[in-house]
């Protein structure tokens, strides 16, 4: 399906990108910025990976999961007992 948009502030993206890069193919553009927006958004960490890698840190430096509740810990923190 095709593209079309009336949408000033679009053209206006556009527009601003094109004066930037000095180019002047409105579809070449907007593919560029797709596809580079897309190897960004395909490029970047799972939020599973970057837990993990937290963990992994955490546990080197001696902070480890104990297994224990702190909601009464931290309840009597906050004043709510």
């Amino acid at each position: 399906m095709p593209l079309y948009t009336r949408a000033p502030d679009i053209d206006a993206l556009v527009a601003r990108y094109l004066a930037l890069t000095g180019k002047n193919d409105k579809t070449a553009a907007v593919r560029e910025v797709f596809a580079a927006q897309i190897a960004a958004l395909s490029a970047r960490e799972s939020l599973a990976t970057r837990v993990a890698r937290i963990q992994r840190r955490a546990a080197v430096s001696g902070v480890a999961a104990d297994g224990r509740d702190d909601k009464a810990f931290m309840d009597e923190l906050w004043g709510e007992e």
